[in-house]
């Protein structure tokens, strides 16, 4: 049975394709829903933020809701993309402007949204989900901290992912260092941060940053495979998210923390460093005329 696309107002989400299997407790958000209509870059437009925090907030309260009426129950929320890539980072043309103009609030509001939701998923929706990544296509700079945050990322073979804000001179100040250090060495997460280079889903798999890696197009049911598997020990898994949430080092206050240092450092780039942001603008927008992945792709797991 495929997934209802929820077509109601009050779920309408126009850069996000909705699709939920209620009776399983499977709930897809794909990404850059609005871009096969127009073209766009498949970054982290303030639409698409907010698009995600609403429906965040709303699946949080309905998990919520349906725990109390099945206790132990584990639902499944996949991040996943209508488009070619994953996620090409943070508006980089946001950024320059806000830099140029001082605008520090600014920034720093567009910040603390991105923290924001990237926790949620890390919390798994106040810990009622099973949060997962799905990378399909390139995720860079905040679309690799996006799914960084996810308690498991699917990756397709050929798939890059990587951190270049080093490239203009910044670093990853959306919840990179915190998410990586649950998975890898903070000397590996510091060389991934500073290094700038894309790296293919099969180095990261040996890295343990990827936890499932797919053959090319396969990734759908590789997804199908991890709800499977953890609907058959609901409650252990249940108890391990317990467990991490515990001992997890990406806390909400760390996390806003460390986007402020991440802002502060912004607002010092010089002219070279935007002007490499602004190149970096123009090749996205290069990968605008995009091909949207097939709404039949989106099955869930049976």
């Amino acid at each position: 049975m495929p997934p209802v696309e929820l077509l109601t107002p009050r779920f309408a989400r126009p850069t996000l394709r909705i699709e939920e299997q209620p009776d399983a407790a499977i709930y897809w958000m794909s990404m850059h829903a609005d871009l096969g209509h127009r073209p766009a870059r498949a970054c982290f437009r303030t639409e698409l933020i907010a698009d995600i925090l609403d429906y965040q907030r709303l699946l949080a309260r309905r998990l919520e809701v349906e725990s109390r009426n099945a206790p132990g129950s584990l639902a499944h929320v996949v991040l996943a993309s209508c488009t070619d890539s994953f996620n090409l980072g943070g508006d980089l043309a946001l950024f320059c402007d806000a830099i140029r103009h001082r605008d520090r609030a600014g920034l720093l509001d567009y910040a603390r949204r991105c923290v924001q939701g990237v926790h949620a998923f890390h919390d798994g929706l106040g810990g009622r989900a099973h949060s997962i990544a799905l990378v399909q296509g390139d995720a860079l700079g905040g679309g690799f901290e996006a799914a960084l945050s996810c308690h498991t990322i699917v990756a397709e073979e050929g798939v890059g992912m990587g951190l270049p804000e080093v490239l203009f001179d910044l670093f990853p100040g959306m919840g990179a260092y915190s998410f990586l250090c649950e998975r890898v060495s903070p000397r590996t997460a510091e060389k991934l941060m500073l290094d700038g280079r894309i790296h293919s889903a099969e180095e990261l798999h040996k890295l343990g940053l990827v936890d499932v890696l797919a053959p090319r197009g396969e990734g759908v049911r590789a997804v199908r495979d991890v709800i499977r598997n953890n609907r058959r020990i609901p409650h252990a898994c249940n108890a391990m998210h317990a467990v991490m949430r515990t001992r997890s080092v990406a806390d909400i206050g760390e996390l806003m923390r460390i986007t402020e240092i991440w802002v502060d450092t912004a607002l010092q780039l010089g002219e070279k460093s935007l002007r490499t942001m602004e190149r970096l603008v123009k090749a996205q927008d290069k990968r605008a005329h995009i091909t949207p992945t097939p709404a039949s792709a989106m099955a869930p797991a049976s």
